[in-house]
């Protein structure tokens, strides 16, 4: 395996487990992070003896979402993120393998977006799931406003949008949006256990299953997710984005003002 910087990769028999691998920002999300997995998910696409895919966050945390001080350079951000985060995301929804989420612990912002992206949700008893982005006066984006509706319904979906509360692993559970939890020091076990059972399987069929679940959603989640980052760059320009930012970083209320 390539020396990976922000993520890790370890095989286990027919199973591989990435792990995101910055665990002092609660594995925030990074240009560099997204190229790695991208570089992991085509590996995969040529590598037979890899039947299933776990992904995972190392430390406390599964992942707070994208790194505010990584920012794109130039004039061109929509299209450096998608041709990054969304190319990243797009892999993992089309990967050659079934796909697991273990969500160890808060998945907030874009690392909500990230899990939704997996086939199967697992996750600890004390994850805790975020939207966040209206916290820094921003839209939700990185794919949230097409894929989290689907599973919990338009109006659940709205609510913590808006609010930022944050969904416990019981909720999840009770809603659909995850498939099972597990005491935390039992998640890692539970997600090998199921990722060998699926890479024991006809999985060229399973993707196939996948496949037409999700028949004719590329184009909608590759439209929605640009007019997404459209969204939030004019949100930028305005008061509250720059002020939610700020208090953010400083760690401190927000003082929003509409506008």
């Amino acid at each position: 395996m390539p020396d990976y910087q922000a993520i890790s990769v370890q095989q286990d028999e027919s199973v591989l487990i990435l792990s995101l691998n910055k665990p002092d920002s609660l594995n925030a999300l990074t240009f560099q992070m997204m190229d790695e997995v991208r570089d992991v998910l085509a590996m995969i696409e040529n590598s037979p003896d890899i039947r299933a895919l776990v992904i995972t966050g190392s430390g406390r945390g599964f992942c707070s979402g994208q790194d505010l001080k990584d920012r794109p350079k130039g004039d061109d951000i929509i299209d450096q993120i998608m041709d990054c985060y969304f190319k990243a995301f797009q892999a993992i929804r089309t990967c050659r393998v079934p796909v697991i989420m273990a969500v160890n612990g808060v998945a907030a912002g874009g690392g909500f977006s990230l899990a939704l992206t997996g086939d199967i949700i697992l996750a600890a008893r004390t994850a805790r799931f975020i939207q966040i982005f209206s916290r820094i006066g921003l839209s939700p984006d990185l794919g949230s406003t097409y894929l989290l509706p689907k599973v919990i319904g338009r109006y659940r979906a709205l609510q913590y949008m808006m609010t930022n509360d944050p969904i416990s692993a019981d909720q999840a559970e009770d809603w659909g949006l995850i498939s099972a939890q597990f005491e935390p020091e039992d998640l890692m076990k539970e997600a090998r256990l199921l990722a060998h059972r699926l890479a024991a399987g006809p999985t060229r069929a399973l993707v196939a299953a996948r496949s037409l679940v999700d028949d004719q959603q590329g184009v909608e989640y590759e439209a929605r997710f640009r007019a997404e980052l459209a969204v939030n760059m004019d949100l930028k320009t305005g008061f509250d984005a720059r002020e939610g930012g700020q208090a953010f970083i400083g760690k401190r209320p927000a003082q929003f003002r509409g506008f």
